[in-house]
Protein backbone atom coordinates (compact mmCIF):
# COMPACT_ATOMS: atom_id res chain seq x y z
CA UNK A 1 0.00 0.00 0.00
CA UNK A 2 1.10 3.51 -1.11
CA UNK A 3 -0.36 6.28 0.97
CA UNK A 4 -2.97 6.82 2.41
CA UNK A 5 -6.52 5.20 0.87
CA UNK A 6 -9.50 7.45 0.49
CA UNK A 7 -12.92 6.11 2.25
CA UNK A 8 -15.58 8.06 -0.16
CA UNK A 9 -18.97 7.83 1.39
CA UNK A 10 -20.52 6.61 -2.03
CA UNK A 11 -17.94 3.49 -3.19
CA UNK A 12 -19.94 0.49 -2.23
CA UNK A 13 -16.35 -1.67 -2.76
CA UNK A 14 -13.17 -1.32 -1.92
CA UNK A 15 -10.20 -3.64 -1.09
CA UNK A 16 -7.04 -2.78 0.19
CA UNK A 17 -3.58 -4.71 0.82
CA UNK A 18 -1.99 -3.77 3.62
CA UNK A 19 0.79 -3.48 5.29
CA UNK A 20 1.66 -6.81 7.32
CA UNK A 21 0.03 -8.72 4.07
CA UNK A 22 -3.43 -8.03 6.11
CA UNK A 23 -6.39 -7.27 3.71
CA UNK A 24 -8.76 -4.51 4.07
CA UNK A 25 -12.13 -4.31 2.87
CA UNK A 26 -15.29 -2.52 2.47
CA UNK A 27 -18.81 -2.99 1.68
CA UNK A 28 -21.27 -0.50 1.36
CA UNK A 29 -25.11 -2.06 2.12
CA UNK A 30 -27.98 0.22 0.29
CA UNK A 31 -29.23 0.77 3.70
CA UNK A 32 -26.32 2.96 4.07
CA UNK A 33 -24.54 0.59 6.96
CA UNK A 34 -20.75 0.15 6.14
CA UNK A 35 -18.88 -2.82 6.78
CA UNK A 36 -15.46 -2.78 7.08
CA UNK A 37 -12.94 -5.71 7.80
CA UNK A 38 -9.52 -6.34 8.00
CA UNK A 39 -8.15 -10.25 7.82
CA UNK A 40 -5.12 -10.69 9.60
CA UNK A 41 -2.94 -13.96 8.31
CA UNK A 42 -2.78 -16.74 11.17
CA UNK A 43 -5.27 -14.76 13.35
CA UNK A 44 -7.07 -17.47 15.64
CA UNK A 45 -9.36 -14.86 16.86
CA UNK A 46 -11.51 -11.46 15.99
CA UNK A 47 -12.61 -8.23 17.50
CA UNK A 48 -16.15 -7.16 15.85
CA UNK A 49 -17.29 -3.47 16.70
CA UNK A 50 -21.31 -2.24 16.34
CA UNK A 51 -20.06 1.73 15.95
CA UNK A 52 -22.48 4.68 15.60
CA UNK A 53 -21.20 8.39 15.39
CA UNK A 54 -22.56 9.46 18.44
CA UNK A 55 -21.34 10.55 21.29
CA UNK A 56 -21.68 12.58 24.45
CA UNK A 57 -21.07 16.06 22.51
CA UNK A 58 -24.70 15.50 20.63
CA UNK A 59 -26.94 15.09 23.45
CA UNK A 60 -30.13 17.59 24.09
CA UNK A 61 -30.05 19.55 27.11
CA UNK A 62 -32.62 16.84 27.96
CA UNK A 63 -30.77 14.64 27.79
CA UNK A 64 -27.14 14.90 28.72
CA UNK A 65 -25.07 11.67 30.10
CA UNK A 66 -28.20 9.61 27.99
CA UNK A 67 -26.11 8.29 25.17
CA UNK A 68 -23.59 6.33 28.03
CA UNK A 69 -26.81 5.96 29.82
CA UNK A 70 -27.84 3.76 26.55
CA UNK A 71 -24.49 2.15 25.94
CA UNK A 72 -25.26 0.74 29.21
CA UNK A 73 -29.14 -0.27 28.27
CA UNK A 74 -28.48 -1.94 25.14
CA UNK A 75 -27.24 -5.03 27.18
CA UNK A 76 -30.20 -5.13 29.20
CA UNK A 77 -32.15 -7.04 26.90
CA UNK A 78 -34.45 -7.75 23.32
CA UNK A 79 -37.43 -9.02 22.27
CA UNK A 80 -35.87 -12.51 22.07
CA UNK A 81 -32.90 -12.38 24.54
CA UNK A 82 -32.76 -11.17 28.16
CA UNK A 83 -29.33 -9.86 29.70
CA UNK A 84 -28.54 -13.33 31.30
CA UNK A 85 -28.70 -14.98 27.54
CA UNK A 86 -26.38 -12.19 26.26
CA UNK A 87 -23.45 -12.34 28.79
CA UNK A 88 -24.20 -16.04 28.51
CA UNK A 89 -23.65 -16.08 25.12
CA UNK A 90 -20.38 -14.77 25.20
CA UNK A 91 -19.28 -16.00 28.37
CA UNK A 92 -20.02 -19.86 27.09
CA UNK A 93 -17.47 -19.63 24.51
CA UNK A 94 -14.93 -17.56 26.77
CA UNK A 95 -15.60 -14.19 24.95
CA UNK A 96 -15.20 -10.72 25.99
CA UNK A 97 -17.67 -8.65 25.30
CA UNK A 98 -18.45 -5.09 26.31
CA UNK A 99 -18.94 -1.23 25.41
CA UNK A 100 -17.70 2.42 25.03
CA UNK A 101 -19.00 5.69 25.14
CA UNK A 102 -16.79 8.89 23.76
CA UNK A 103 -17.67 12.56 22.81
CA UNK A 104 -17.79 11.90 19.24
CA UNK A 105 -19.11 7.69 19.40
CA UNK A 106 -20.44 4.84 20.65
CA UNK A 107 -19.13 1.25 19.81
CA UNK A 108 -19.89 -2.03 21.36
CA UNK A 109 -17.14 -4.85 20.65
CA UNK A 110 -16.52 -8.45 21.49
CA UNK A 111 -13.41 -10.91 21.03
CA UNK A 112 -14.14 -14.09 20.30
CA UNK A 113 -12.51 -17.03 18.52
CA UNK A 114 -13.00 -17.18 14.78
CA UNK A 115 -15.58 -19.93 14.80
CA UNK A 116 -18.02 -17.44 17.30
CA UNK A 117 -17.37 -14.55 14.84
CA UNK A 118 -21.20 -15.27 13.29
CA UNK A 119 -22.59 -16.03 16.91
CA UNK A 120 -20.78 -12.37 18.06
CA UNK A 121 -22.84 -10.57 15.25
CA UNK A 122 -25.86 -12.13 15.55
CA UNK A 123 -25.86 -11.10 19.39
CA UNK A 124 -24.64 -7.48 18.72
CA UNK A 125 -26.95 -6.96 15.92
CA UNK A 126 -29.43 -7.85 18.07
CA UNK A 127 -28.43 -5.38 21.02
CA UNK A 128 -28.04 -2.41 18.44
CA UNK A 129 -31.05 -2.73 16.34
CA UNK A 130 -33.96 -4.18 18.98
CA UNK A 131 -33.13 -3.40 22.94
CA UNK A 132 -36.19 -2.56 24.36
CA UNK A 133 -35.41 -0.58 26.96
CA UNK A 134 -37.52 -1.99 29.57
CA UNK A 135 -38.64 -0.05 32.22
CA UNK A 136 -37.86 -1.73 35.31
CA UNK A 137 -34.54 -2.34 33.84
CA UNK A 138 -34.29 1.24 32.92
CA UNK A 139 -34.45 2.30 36.67
CA UNK A 140 -32.28 -0.33 38.04
CA UNK A 141 -29.77 0.67 35.62
CA UNK A 142 -30.02 4.40 36.99
CA UNK A 143 -28.72 3.61 40.18
CA UNK A 144 -25.71 1.58 38.77
CA UNK A 145 -25.03 4.83 36.43
CA UNK A 146 -25.08 7.04 40.02
CA UNK A 147 -22.63 4.31 41.19
CA UNK A 148 -20.27 4.70 38.38
CA UNK A 149 -20.74 8.02 38.34
CA UNK A 150 -19.39 8.43 42.12
CA UNK A 151 -16.85 5.73 41.66
CA UNK A 152 -15.32 8.06 39.34
CA UNK A 153 -16.13 10.99 41.37
CA UNK A 154 -13.76 9.02 43.92
CA UNK A 155 -10.74 9.01 42.00
CA UNK A 156 -8.52 12.26 41.14
CA UNK A 157 -7.40 11.19 38.13
CA UNK A 158 -10.86 11.10 36.78
CA UNK A 159 -11.94 13.94 38.39
CA UNK A 160 -8.49 16.38 36.87
CA UNK A 161 -9.69 15.38 33.60
CA UNK A 162 -13.40 16.16 33.48
CA UNK A 163 -12.09 18.93 35.32
CA UNK A 164 -9.33 20.12 32.52
CA UNK A 165 -11.79 19.64 29.54
CA UNK A 166 -14.58 21.90 31.47
CA UNK A 167 -11.79 24.80 31.53
CA UNK A 168 -10.26 24.07 28.35
CA UNK A 169 -14.11 24.03 26.34
CA UNK A 170 -16.54 25.69 28.44
CA UNK A 171 -19.95 25.51 27.40
CA UNK A 172 -18.75 23.88 24.08
CA UNK A 173 -20.08 20.14 24.20
CA UNK A 174 -16.64 18.58 23.97
CA UNK A 175 -16.59 20.41 27.17
CA UNK A 176 -19.16 18.04 28.82
CA UNK A 177 -18.45 14.65 31.24
CA UNK A 178 -19.41 11.91 28.76
CA UNK A 179 -21.16 10.29 31.65
CA UNK A 180 -23.44 13.34 32.53
CA UNK A 181 -23.99 14.07 36.35
CA UNK A 182 -26.10 12.49 38.92
CA UNK A 183 -28.14 15.68 38.52
CA UNK A 184 -28.92 14.85 34.87
CA UNK A 185 -28.77 11.04 35.23
CA UNK A 186 -31.22 11.38 38.09
CA UNK A 187 -33.60 13.69 35.65
CA UNK A 188 -33.44 12.38 32.38
CA UNK A 189 -36.22 9.92 31.52
CA UNK A 190 -37.08 6.62 29.88
CA UNK A 191 -38.83 7.91 26.98
CA UNK A 192 -36.06 10.68 26.37
CA UNK A 193 -33.59 7.87 26.34
CA UNK A 194 -35.94 6.16 23.94
CA UNK A 195 -36.35 9.28 21.78
CA UNK A 196 -32.33 9.33 21.53
CA UNK A 197 -31.65 5.52 20.49
CA UNK A 198 -34.52 5.94 17.95
CA UNK A 199 -32.85 9.24 16.21
CA UNK A 200 -29.15 7.92 16.38
CA UNK A 201 -29.18 4.02 15.97
CA UNK A 202 -30.15 3.57 11.98
CA UNK A 203 -28.91 1.37 9.27
CA UNK A 204 -27.32 5.05 8.14
CA UNK A 205 -25.45 5.27 11.29
CA UNK A 206 -24.23 1.83 12.03
CA UNK A 207 -20.76 0.90 10.97
CA UNK A 208 -19.32 -2.43 11.58
CA UNK A 209 -16.11 -3.57 12.14
CA UNK A 210 -14.18 -7.02 12.46
CA UNK A 211 -10.27 -7.47 12.48
CA UNK A 212 -8.35 -10.57 12.70
CA UNK A 213 -9.44 -13.87 11.81
CA UNK A 214 -12.39 -13.30 9.54
CA UNK A 215 -13.92 -13.71 6.01
CA UNK A 216 -15.29 -10.23 4.84
CA UNK A 217 -17.91 -11.78 2.82
CA UNK A 218 -19.52 -14.16 4.90
CA UNK A 219 -19.14 -11.41 7.53
CA UNK A 220 -21.31 -9.36 5.50
CA UNK A 221 -23.74 -12.46 4.70
CA UNK A 222 -23.85 -12.82 8.42
CA UNK A 223 -24.40 -8.88 8.70
CA UNK A 224 -27.15 -8.84 6.26
CA UNK A 225 -28.69 -11.58 7.64
CA UNK A 226 -28.91 -9.92 11.28
CA UNK A 227 -30.40 -6.75 10.43
CA UNK A 228 -33.29 -8.52 7.98
CA UNK A 229 -34.04 -10.38 11.26
CA UNK A 230 -34.12 -7.23 12.82
CA UNK A 231 -36.26 -5.20 10.57
CA UNK A 232 -33.10 -3.47 9.14
CA UNK A 233 -33.61 -4.85 5.54
CA UNK A 234 -30.64 -4.01 3.65
CA UNK A 235 -31.88 -3.44 0.36
CA UNK A 236 -33.74 -0.67 1.75
CA UNK A 237 -32.58 2.39 0.19
CA UNK A 238 -30.59 5.10 2.18
CA UNK A 239 -27.27 7.14 2.24
CA UNK A 240 -24.67 6.89 4.94
CA UNK A 241 -24.54 9.68 7.42
CA UNK A 242 -22.38 12.59 6.98
CA UNK A 243 -18.76 12.44 8.55
CA UNK A 244 -18.60 15.30 11.25
CA UNK A 245 -15.30 16.56 8.93
CA UNK A 246 -18.10 16.97 6.17
CA UNK A 247 -20.46 19.08 8.57
CA UNK A 248 -19.53 22.84 9.80
CA UNK A 249 -19.42 22.34 13.72
CA UNK A 250 -18.91 25.60 16.23
CA UNK A 251 -15.08 26.94 16.15
CA UNK A 252 -12.97 26.21 18.71
CA UNK A 253 -14.87 28.16 21.78
CA UNK A 254 -12.47 30.25 23.30
CA UNK A 255 -11.30 33.00 22.06
CA UNK A 256 -7.51 32.93 22.00
CA UNK A 257 -7.33 36.87 23.15
CA UNK A 258 -8.84 35.81 26.29
CA UNK A 259 -7.33 34.33 29.54
CA UNK A 260 -7.84 30.76 30.38
CA UNK A 261 -9.41 29.48 33.53
CA UNK A 262 -8.88 27.13 36.61
CA UNK A 263 -11.04 24.69 37.72
CA UNK A 264 -9.44 23.71 41.95
CA UNK A 265 -11.28 20.74 43.61
CA UNK A 266 -9.86 21.30 46.92
CA UNK A 267 -9.94 17.72 48.85
CA UNK A 268 -7.92 16.57 51.62
CA UNK A 269 -5.68 13.92 49.79
CA UNK A 270 -2.17 13.30 49.82
CA UNK A 271 -1.53 13.81 46.48
CA UNK A 272 -2.49 16.86 44.16
CA UNK A 273 -3.49 16.14 40.99
CA UNK A 274 -2.87 18.89 38.13
CA UNK A 275 -3.02 18.97 34.92
CA UNK A 276 -2.78 22.39 32.18
CA UNK A 277 -4.68 22.53 29.47
CA UNK A 278 -4.69 24.63 25.86
CA UNK A 279 -7.05 24.53 22.72
CA UNK A 280 -5.62 21.70 20.47
CA UNK A 281 -5.50 20.55 16.79
CA UNK A 282 -8.76 18.56 15.73
CA UNK A 283 -8.57 14.85 15.01
CA UNK A 284 -8.06 15.45 10.91
CA UNK A 285 -5.88 17.41 10.98
CA UNK A 286 -2.62 17.03 8.93
CA UNK A 287 -0.07 18.35 11.52
CA UNK A 288 -1.33 15.05 13.58
CA UNK A 289 2.35 13.33 13.47
CA UNK A 290 3.91 16.48 14.27
CA UNK A 291 1.86 16.42 17.33
CA UNK A 292 2.91 13.02 18.04
CA UNK A 293 6.46 14.35 17.95
CA UNK A 294 6.04 17.23 20.11
CA UNK A 295 4.16 14.32 22.86
CA UNK A 296 6.65 12.06 22.64
CA UNK A 297 9.36 14.61 23.19
CA UNK A 298 7.30 16.70 25.81
CA UNK A 299 6.19 13.62 27.74
CA UNK A 300 5.15 11.01 26.12
CA UNK A 301 7.63 8.37 27.84
CA UNK A 302 10.77 7.92 30.62
CA UNK A 303 12.84 9.52 28.14
CA UNK A 304 10.85 12.43 27.52
CA UNK A 305 11.38 16.67 29.23
CA UNK A 306 9.29 16.22 31.57
CA UNK A 307 9.43 12.71 33.07
CA UNK A 308 13.44 14.01 33.32
CA UNK A 309 12.84 17.44 34.68
CA UNK A 310 10.17 16.36 37.18
CA UNK A 311 11.10 12.80 38.24
CA UNK A 312 14.49 12.09 37.79
CA UNK A 313 16.44 15.49 37.64
CA UNK A 314 14.23 17.10 41.10
CA UNK A 315 12.17 13.97 42.33
CA UNK A 316 8.67 15.89 42.75
CA UNK A 317 6.41 13.83 40.96
CA UNK A 318 5.99 9.87 40.57
CA UNK A 319 3.92 10.08 37.55
CA UNK A 320 4.24 13.01 34.90
CA UNK A 321 3.48 13.07 31.14
CA UNK A 322 1.85 15.57 28.66
CA UNK A 323 -1.59 14.46 26.04
CA UNK A 324 -3.56 14.86 23.52
CA UNK A 325 -6.87 14.79 22.51
CA UNK A 326 -8.51 15.41 18.82
CA UNK A 327 -11.91 15.78 17.48
CA UNK A 328 -13.40 16.40 14.48
CA UNK A 329 -13.43 20.07 15.12
CA UNK A 330 -11.06 20.96 17.74
CA UNK A 331 -8.55 19.47 20.12
CA UNK A 332 -6.81 19.71 23.81
CA UNK A 333 -3.38 19.38 24.60
CA UNK A 334 -2.45 18.82 28.03
CA UNK A 335 0.40 18.53 30.65
CA UNK A 336 -0.14 16.23 34.05
CA UNK A 337 1.36 15.39 37.40
CA UNK A 338 0.35 14.04 40.52
CA UNK A 339 2.77 15.55 43.47
CA UNK A 340 3.00 16.74 46.88
CA UNK A 341 0.34 20.27 48.04
CA UNK A 342 3.38 21.96 49.01
CA UNK A 343 4.68 21.18 45.10
CA UNK A 344 2.04 21.58 43.12
CA UNK A 345 2.45 25.12 42.15
CA UNK A 346 6.48 24.53 41.57
CA UNK A 347 5.68 21.17 39.68
CA UNK A 348 3.16 23.33 37.28
CA UNK A 349 5.56 26.11 36.58
CA UNK A 350 7.83 23.59 35.51
CA UNK A 351 6.08 21.70 32.94
CA UNK A 352 4.79 25.00 31.50
CA UNK A 353 8.48 26.31 31.42
CA UNK A 354 9.37 23.10 29.72
CA UNK A 355 6.32 23.04 27.33
CA UNK A 356 7.29 27.14 26.47
CA UNK A 357 11.26 25.82 25.89
CA UNK A 358 9.86 22.98 22.80
CA UNK A 359 8.10 25.97 21.81
CA UNK A 360 10.77 28.64 21.84
CA UNK A 361 13.59 26.29 20.55
CA UNK A 362 12.38 23.09 19.26
CA UNK A 363 13.68 20.11 19.42
CA UNK A 364 17.34 17.98 18.90
CA UNK A 365 17.54 15.65 15.94
CA UNK A 366 18.43 13.13 18.21
CA UNK A 367 14.88 13.62 20.16
CA UNK A 368 13.14 13.84 16.35
CA UNK A 369 14.71 10.37 15.63
CA UNK A 370 13.97 8.94 19.38
CA UNK A 371 10.58 10.34 18.90
CA UNK A 372 10.77 8.51 15.53
CA UNK A 373 11.32 5.17 16.87
CA UNK A 374 8.97 5.57 19.92
CA UNK A 375 6.05 6.32 18.17
CA UNK A 376 6.72 3.67 14.73
CA UNK A 377 7.62 0.85 17.45
CA UNK A 378 4.85 1.18 19.60
CA UNK A 379 2.20 1.51 16.71
CA UNK A 380 3.55 -1.74 15.13
CA UNK A 381 3.58 -3.44 19.11
CA UNK A 382 -0.34 -2.18 19.21
CA UNK A 383 -1.35 -3.73 15.71
CA UNK A 384 -0.76 -7.21 17.43
CA UNK A 385 -3.79 -6.98 18.88
CA UNK A 386 -7.16 -7.17 16.89
CA UNK A 387 -8.76 -4.87 19.00
CA UNK A 388 -6.44 -2.34 17.99
CA UNK A 389 -6.80 -3.01 14.52
CA UNK A 390 -10.73 -3.08 14.92
CA UNK A 391 -10.32 0.17 16.30
CA UNK A 392 -8.25 1.93 13.76
CA UNK A 393 -11.12 0.42 11.15
CA UNK A 394 -13.68 2.27 13.45
CA UNK A 395 -11.83 5.65 13.32
CA UNK A 396 -11.01 5.57 9.35
CA UNK A 397 -14.36 5.21 8.67
CA UNK A 398 -15.85 7.60 11.12
CA UNK A 399 -13.97 10.32 11.86
CA UNK A 400 -10.95 10.71 9.09
CA UNK A 401 -12.47 9.12 5.90
CA UNK A 402 -9.14 7.48 5.05
CA UNK A 403 -6.90 4.33 5.81
CA UNK A 404 -3.56 4.67 6.33
CA UNK A 405 -1.22 1.17 7.61
CA UNK A 406 1.68 0.94 9.59
CA UNK A 407 3.83 1.61 6.53
CA UNK A 408 1.79 5.08 5.75
CA UNK A 409 1.73 5.86 9.49
CA UNK A 410 5.74 5.69 9.46
CA UNK A 411 6.25 7.18 6.31
CA UNK A 412 4.33 10.61 7.96
CA UNK A 413 6.39 10.67 11.42
CA UNK A 414 9.39 10.48 8.73
CA UNK A 415 8.18 13.41 6.90
CA UNK A 416 8.26 15.39 10.19
CA UNK A 417 10.77 18.06 10.54
CA UNK A 418 12.35 19.72 13.56
CA UNK A 419 10.78 23.26 12.96
CA UNK A 420 6.94 21.90 12.15
CA UNK A 421 7.37 20.60 15.62
CA UNK A 422 8.84 23.80 17.28
CA UNK A 423 6.00 25.99 14.94
CA UNK A 424 3.46 23.69 16.49
CA UNK A 425 4.46 23.48 19.92
CA UNK A 426 4.61 28.14 19.74
CA UNK A 427 1.05 27.80 18.18
CA UNK A 428 -0.28 25.64 21.28
CA UNK A 429 1.22 27.42 23.49
CA UNK A 430 0.23 30.75 22.60
CA UNK A 431 -3.74 29.36 23.22
CA UNK A 432 -5.68 30.40 26.47
CA UNK A 433 -3.93 28.29 29.58
CA UNK A 434 -6.31 26.55 31.90
CA UNK A 435 -5.61 24.55 35.17
CA UNK A 436 -7.71 22.09 36.85
CA UNK A 437 -6.31 20.48 40.27
CA UNK A 438 -7.50 18.15 42.87
CA UNK A 439 -6.18 17.89 46.20
CA UNK A 440 -5.26 19.81 48.81
CA UNK A 441 -4.88 23.17 46.72
CA UNK A 442 -4.85 26.91 48.05
CA UNK A 443 -6.88 29.42 45.56
CA UNK A 444 -2.99 31.17 45.54
CA UNK A 445 -1.32 28.16 44.24
CA UNK A 446 -1.13 28.56 40.72
CA UNK A 447 -0.87 32.79 41.07
CA UNK A 448 2.46 32.41 39.17
CA UNK A 449 0.49 31.22 36.10
CA UNK A 450 -1.78 34.13 35.88
CA UNK A 451 -4.40 31.66 35.39
CA UNK A 452 -7.74 33.02 37.58
CA UNK A 453 -8.38 30.40 40.52
CA UNK A 454 -12.66 28.97 40.31
CA UNK A 455 -13.59 26.67 42.67
CA UNK A 456 -15.36 23.59 40.73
Amino acid sequence: MNGAVRLPLETPELEILASGSTRVRRTLLPNGARILSEQVPGAQSATVGFWVAVGSRDEEPVTYGATHFLEHLLFKGTPTRSALDIAVAFDSVGGEHNALTAKEHTCYYAKVRDVDVPMAIDVLADMFTSSILESDEFESERGVILEELAMADDDPGDVVGERIFEAVFGDHPLGRPIGGNPASIGAVSRDAVWAHYQKNYRPQDLVVTVAGAVDHDELVTATIAALDRAGWPSDAPASPVPRRSDVAHPAAPLDPGVGGVSRLVIRPLEQVNVMLGVPGISAVDARRPALAILNSVLGGGMSSRLFQEIREERGLAYSVYSFSSGYSDGGLFGLYAGCSPARAGEVAELMLAEFRKLAETGISEEELGRARGQLGGASALALEDSDARMSRLGRSELTLGEFADLDETLVRLGAVTRDEVRELAAELIAGPLSIAAVGAVQPDTFTKLDVEPTAA
